[in-house]
């Protein structure tokens, strides 16, 4: 022995040892230690559906856990516990035939500690072998054996087959497992000898054995197994051909055909025989897999056990069928437009798109020919309904085909002849419980119509669309159905359905109706308008609503009149739909209210728009009241023609109203001062007429002796004239300003503007009786229309010193006319500063004021007086030095009207 073989087999010995006592594991796996075993009762393995009884022992006792047991991991709560270390645990019925147990000991707050498991197998006796057959083909040297053992056992089965001569000689015996098929060889059987068949089934819960089976070789020989050549499928790939051979004559053969798609169950084919060697094969599915096998049976020989003489299935032979064509006629229809002035008519062709187990791939398009021989093709569509086009006139029917990648449809007819035929007639339309379909029934005219027209129905047309008019839908009906069922329909719109009748001499006139799916109730009221009111009775008039407004069909109206007075009355009346929506009603005197509502099988809708109506007034009436009114307006208006009434409704409203009323707001504009200082300054200051007062002048403080200086002293005289001496005069200081005079002749229409005026006589009293008998005046001064007018001085007074011995004159200034009005007969007063006063006065005390000044460092102007009124006042003024720019009106004189 050399060193190398030495070697080599303490190697070996080495290995084996290693592996027998310290086996290798797979890397992450431990090896598991039991900590006790599990036996199961009865022994293993078990008859299914027998009860078990299973123990679970543990090497040791621990205390704090318990021994569960679990089944296909679910606990098995029958138990009972034997001691410290053994658990006994029932399972019931035990149905599977692979089963895990596993015995764990559990404790609280603690994992689980496996003890053992062990794997449940179970079994069942074996079936009696039945429909045992033996078969050979001619040239076979083998005959096949076949049987069916029945249910499936779970455990290891065996099968002894016994071949025995007729006289008893055993001549085979052989064995196999979990099989059903044994093959023997034809060398040991005699062609003219009898022979029985016998096979025994056993395991580990029992035997069976099937019964004898007798055969000689004449029985039991069948065809040659046949071949297939070549699968050719057809242009609808609903078919296909197989090409197939044999060896033997096949004058008393037929085929059989099986196919499967899919590794699937095979399936019996719709096979038909064309000729020798080729068969159809019908019923296929486009675009999918198949897979073919085909055998061949003996018609010649006589079959008492009802057995066929078939061969055996030929190899399988694959093929996949192409696409397929549309193979039925699209359903059609037509709307027919009107002639033109050229000879063509607009047609527009409708279909339905074909169905899609009819056909494979897309609709690429669809093409449209005159006629039906599809020689003139007119236009090609996309694969949209609809499509219009124009035909000649004398075009009788168009044709239409859908092309697919796999083929055409059969061309369908488009009838454009109207037949003349007698229509048939909707007999009843009736809305389904669900309210989105109608049940729609017809009748078509007997068989003497029929003879008359000579036409026979080959199809009925039904179409609908919703009111107001909408997309068009129809439907196909074959010629032997008289009603049908529309569906896709919406509550509350109104549709509206025809009939037609296509028959042999083209498509009869229509029969239609309206309907609803469901009727609703009105969505708004009419709207109502009052033609006529007379006391007791009004006419009315409403408009019919929308169609899309009704939601159903209006079976009757409902007027509500209502009292506008207090008692606030309502009335209601119900008018039938089918009258006019004109009427006459009596209602109740007064102003009234109206509304309508409609009403459908659903019920009442909302009420229309409000509207109030009144009574007509006579026309009587009307003439007396415009009688009236102008007569009445004629008197105001003139009333208002004469100054005096204008003037006492003036003063009048004055005294009702506030006392700001009464106010005159000074005019700039009318200012002497103003229009001197422009003249003087031409222009240098620019001072608004209309808007604004003169600028008032620097306000400086001085002591009194230079006051005495700059200011002059007013020496004011007054005295009576002809009967009183002159009373003691008053020295008043004036603020002097820029020399010069003014003298303002004042017209009625430029008095308006009143300058800062200041009152020589403050008695409260006395110049309230003074404007008092101003207002007192008598209305003939105004029908005199006598002309008024005020002298304005301006000047500021510092201080004013009065004495007097006669009653004191007020001075004041007349709100429309600045006129200076005196308490006394006749009063006169002189001014030391420069000017003096002197008033005059009549007896009657009638006389006017006259004005005149005297102005030594200015210019001085005296008004005209020429015209005296039978009232005169004179007023003498004199202006000594100084300037006052904001004037005071001290007297003013009322002159008559040149014409008085």
């Amino acid at each position: 022995m050399n060193l190398p073989s030495t070697l080599w087999r303490f190697i070996i010995i080495l290995l084996s040892f290693s592996i027998k006592h310290f086996p290798l594991l797979p890397a992450g796996c431990q090896r598991f230690i039991p900590l006790g075993n599990l036996t199961v009762e009865p022994a293993l393995p078990f008859l299914i559906g027998s009860n078990l009884t299973v123990y679970c022992h543990t090497k040791e006792c621990k205390r704090g856990f318990r021994i569960s047991l679990e089944l296909n991991g679910e606990t098995v709560n029958s138990l009972k516990k034997v001691n410290c270390t053994t658990m006994m645990f029932r399972l019931f019925n035990v149905r599977m035939p692979r089963s895990i147990l596993i015995c764990e000991l559990k404790g609280v707050d603690q994992k689980p500690q496996t003890v053992n498991g062990l794997d449940l197998h179970g079994g069942l006796p074996p079936d009696k072998p039945e429909h045992i057959m033996c078969e050979m083909s001619r040239s076979s040297d083998f005959i096949d054996c076949t049987w069916e053992r029945g249910q499936k056992t779970h455990i290891l089965t065996t099968y002894n087959i016994s071949v025995n001569r007729e006289n008893g000689t055993q001549i085979l015996l052989d064995q196999i497992q979990d099989a059903e098929e044994i093959t023997i060889p034809r060398a040991m059987i005699d062609e003219n000898t009898k022979y029985q068949l016998i096979i025994t089934a056993y395991n580990h819960f029992g035997a069976s054995q099937s019964d004898t089976f007798t055969f000689c070789v004449k029985d039991i020989v069948i065809p040659e197994t046949p071949c297939i050549m070549q699968i050719e499928f057809g242009n609808n790939s609903m078919t296909a051909i197989l090409q197939w051979k044999t060896s033997e004559s096949s004058e008393h053969l037929r085929s059989d055909v099986r196919l499967r798609t899919d590794n699937a169950a095979w399936e019996v084919g719709e096979e038909t025989e064309l000729s020798e060697g080729l068969i159809q094969v019908d019923g296929l599915r486009p675009l999918t897999e198949y897979e073919f096998q085909m055998r061949t049976c003996d018609t010649s020989r006589s079959n008492s056990s009802k057995r066929s003489f078939c061969s055996k299935w030929s190899p399988s032979v694959a093929g996949r069928s192409p696409g397929k064509g549309p193979s039925q006629q699209l359903h059609v229809w037509r709307m027919l437009g009107s002639l033109g002035t050229n000879g063509l008519r607009m047609v527009t062709v409708l279909w339905q798109p074909p169905s899609p187990d009819d056909y494979t791939g897309a609709v690429q398009q669809y093409k449209i020919f005159l006629g039906n021989d599809q020689k003139q093709e007119v236009t090609g569509c996309a694969a949209l309904s609809p499509c219009s086009v124009q035909v000649p006139a004398e075009v009788q029917a168009l044709s239409i085909s859908a092309v697919t990648l796999y083929g055409m449809s059969p061309p369908a007819n488009v009838p454009l002849r109207l037949s003349g035929d007698v229509r048939s007639v909707l007999r009843l339309l009736a809305p389904a419980a669900n309210g989105s379909a109608v049940f729609v029934s017809w009748s078509w005219p007997g068989k003497k119509h029929r003879s008359t027209s000579g036409g026979e129905p080959l199809h009925y047309v039904l179409e609908w669309t919703s009111v107001p008019a909408a997309e068009l839908q129809w439907q196909k009906v074959a010629k032997d159905q008289d009603n049908t069922l529309i569906t896709g329909l919406t509550a509350g719109v109104r549709y509206n359905v025809s009939l037609y009748a296509v028959t042999t001499r083209g498509v009869s006139a229509p029969s239609s109706r309206l309907v609803y799916s469901k009727e609703q109730k009105p969505v708004c009221g009419p709207n109502v308008s009052v033609l006529v009111h007379e006391a007791r009775r009004i006419q009315i008039q409403w408009d019919e609503l929308p169609v899309d407004k009704q939601k159903g069909f209006i079976t009757n109206y409902t007027i509500y009149l209502q009292m506008l007075d207090f008692s606030n009355t309502q009335l209601s009346k119900m008018v039938s739909a089918s009258g006019p929506r004109q009427m006459w009603l009596d209602c109740p005197e007064g102003a009234l209210a109206l509304q309508l509502t409609a009403s459908t099988s659903a019920g009442e809708g909302q009420r229309g728009n409000r509207i109030c109506s009144q009574p007509e007034t006579p026309a009587g009436l009307v003439i007396w009241t415009v009688f009236i009114l102008t007569l009445f307006i004629a008197i105001i208006a003139n009333l208002m023609c004469w100054s005096c009434v204008r003037e006492r409704i003036k003063q009048k409203c004055i005294s009702w109203g506030p006392a700001w009323l009464n106010e005159t707001l000074p005019k700039p504009g009318n200012s002497n001062a103003i229009r001197l200082l422009e003249q003087q300054y031409e222009s240098e200051l620019s001072f608004s007429s209309t808007h604004s007062d003169p600028p008032l002048s620097p306000i400086s403080l001085i002591s009194q002796e230079e006051r005495d200086d700059v200011y002059p002293t007013i020496h004011v005289e007054t005295s009576q004239v002809g009967s009183r001496p002159t009373e003691p005069t008053a020295e008043i200081p004036l603020l002097m300003s820029d020399p010069g005079t003014i003298l303002v002749d004042s017209q009625p229409e430029h008095v308006n503007y009143k300058p800062q005026i200041a009152t020589l006589a403050p008695q409260g009293g006395e110049v309230k009786e003074t404007e008092e008998e101003q207002r007192d005046l008598p209305s003939f001064w105004e029908e005199d229309r006598c002309v008024r007018f005020g002298v304005l001085l301006g000047g500021f007074l510092s201080g004013v010193e009065v004495g007097f011995t006669d009653p004191p004159l007020g001075l004041t200034l007349s709100s429309d006319s600045g006129l200076l009005w005196p308490k006394t007969p006749k009063t006169t007063i002189a001014l030391n500063g420069g000017f003096s006063l002197e008033r005059r006065a009549t007896e009657n005390d009638v006389e006017a004021d006259s004005l005149s000044l005297d102005l030594q460092q200015g210019e001085i102007m005296t008004p005209d007086t020429a015209d005296t009124c039978s009232s005169q006042y004179t007023v003498q003024t004199t202006l000594k030095s100084g300037y006052f720019p904001q004037a005071a009106a001290v007297s003013s004189t009322a002159l008559c009207d040149a014409q008085r």
